[in-house]
């Protein structure tokens, strides 16, 4: 669900304008690149579901980066480090954006996440499961997707009185659209 998070992160952008875009995407993407090394030195792992190619084809043993636990621990941490450069609001948006990445994953995975990292207590693992529909999720993407660009182009301040085909505005707009409709194709076609 990469399409989403980006999604959701332009359109915190347009309401936060004082934090960068790039530490939103990152932000909302945060427990994603946290797996990756997890998933090379077999710590986590891809379990491929069968009958089920490409979009939501996994069941994702992220026991330590996606663990609601572990999350909130991390949204409280990054947030508290951005408060230090964006101020109070920017470190609770960041800090948002961080915990959004799960609560979104919550809808899209199978019963695959824990509560606590490592899943510890072994208690019941977390997930809604809306991959097994890849037409509804692909939908609840690119739902996001367009909220999202849609906020983050009316927040881009006035060309003033350029031609519209030279603005800012226009081109911006245009270039996060092209952006956010690439990840969305990344993720329903297997990409990524």
């Amino acid at each position: 669900m990469f399409a989403g998070h980006f999604g959701l992160a332009a359109a915190v952008k347009a309401k936060t304008p004082q934090v960068p875009l790039w530490t939103l995407m990152l932000g909302t993407q945060l427990l994603d690149v946290l797996f990756v090394p997890f998933l090379l030195t077999g710590k986590e792992t891809l379990e491929a579901v069968p009958g089920a190619d490409g979009y939501g084809g996994f069941i994702i043993h992220a026991d330590y980066t996606h663990s609601l636990v572990g999350t909130l621990i991390l949204a409280l941490i990054v947030g508290w480090l951005a408060s230090l450069k964006w101020g109070r609001r920017g470190g609770w948006t960041i800090g948002a954006v961080v915990l959004s990445h799960w609560v979104l994953d919550l809808a899209m995975h199978r019963a695959d996440m824990p509560i606590f990292p490592g899943n510890a207590g072994d208690l019941p693992l977390l997930g809604l499961g809306l991959w097994q529909w890849p037409s509804i999720s692909m939908a609840a993407e690119l739902a996001l997707v367009t909220v999202g660009a849609i906020l983050y182009v009316r927040s881009l301040p006035a060309a003033g009185n350029a031609s519209i085909i030279r603005s800012r505005k226009l081109w911006t707009g245009a270039a996060m659209c092209a952006l956010l409709l690439l990840s969305l194709a990344s993720d329903t076609l297997g990409w990524g």
